[in-house]
């Protein structure tokens, strides 16, 4: 990953990327096996491989917002992961439209990226405040999709239904009746989240000579983390080139 004033790249965080990237190539191969191929996994729709998949999430969300700071252009690389979710929606909607997708991970990250570039006074926070602030508001709004203030089992409040309107509200987190998507990341909860990331960046650079570690990662799963969006559009369909190669076509195991 890049630092804003030099060409450098730091090898742990492009190492960190990749690791992600390829447990989420993982999660996928089977997510695609079960609901693609019609296979029997029960072990798939247990509590552990929900969590798997929701630590995949949060820690690929929490290092984007780790590594905004770190790179150039940043309306450039947001009008990619835009131009990359829109490509995903399309392509979806047309191919499967029963788990297409609309608000997916990457329209979530080009949103996080501009919001950033718009809101100059989100970076004026203490680091240790942007960190209390952001996960304290992420935690309570874990489950504002589902119409309540909380975190997984535990709700809280409940939030008038009148706020769970259209297509906005299902953006911004107060999702509408029958709306789905087999990938949806709203601004709620998951911003908190991206900007607790972006503060303990700044927590460790106000620590001072952090930045050297970053220099240690593995050769290989950087190069998965410096082409990243490039990945994350392939990998699907490959995925589903190879299983169909594999099994057939939808054959049980």
């Amino acid at each position: 990953m890049r630092g804003l004033n030099n060409e450098k790249r730091y090898a742990l965080l492009d190492s960190l990327r990749g690791l992600l990237l390829l447990e989420m190539i993982v999660y996928h191969f089977f997510w695609d096996l079960v609901y693609l191929f019609e296979q029997d996994l029960p072990w798939f729709h247990s509590s552990l491989c929900y969590w798997w998949q929701q630590s995949i999430c949060w820690r690929f969300i929490f290092l984007s917002g780790f590594c905004w700071p770190l790179g150039k252009r940043a309306v450039r690389r947001a009008v990619q992961v835009f131009g990359g979710s829109v490509l995903v929606m399309v392509i979806t909607h047309i191919f499967v439209p029963d788990q297409a997708v609309t608000f997916g991970v990457l329209f979530f990250l080009g949103s996080g990226m501009l919001l950033k570039l718009l809101d100059r006074r989100l970076c004026r926070l203490a680091p240790v405040w942007g960190i209390t602030a952001s996960g304290m508001l992420f935690f309570l709004t874990r489950n504002i999709n589902d119409g309540y203030l909380g975190f997984e089992d535990w709700n809280f409040f409940k939030i008038p239904e009148q706020l769970y309107l259209n297509k906005f509200t299902t953006y911004v987190g107060f999702t509408e009746a029958g709306f789905f998507s087999s990938d949806y990341f709203s601004l709620m909860p998951w911003f908190f989240l991206y900007l607790a990331g972006y503060y303990c960046l700044r927590f460790c650079e106000a620590l001072g000579g952090l930045s050297k570690i970053f220099d240690y990662g593995s050769g290989c799963l950087s190069f998965f983390g410096r082409r990243s969006l490039s990945v994350y559009l392939l990998h699907q369909p490959l995925l589903y080139l190879l299983l169909t190669l594999i099994l057939g076509g939808k054959v049980l195991l």
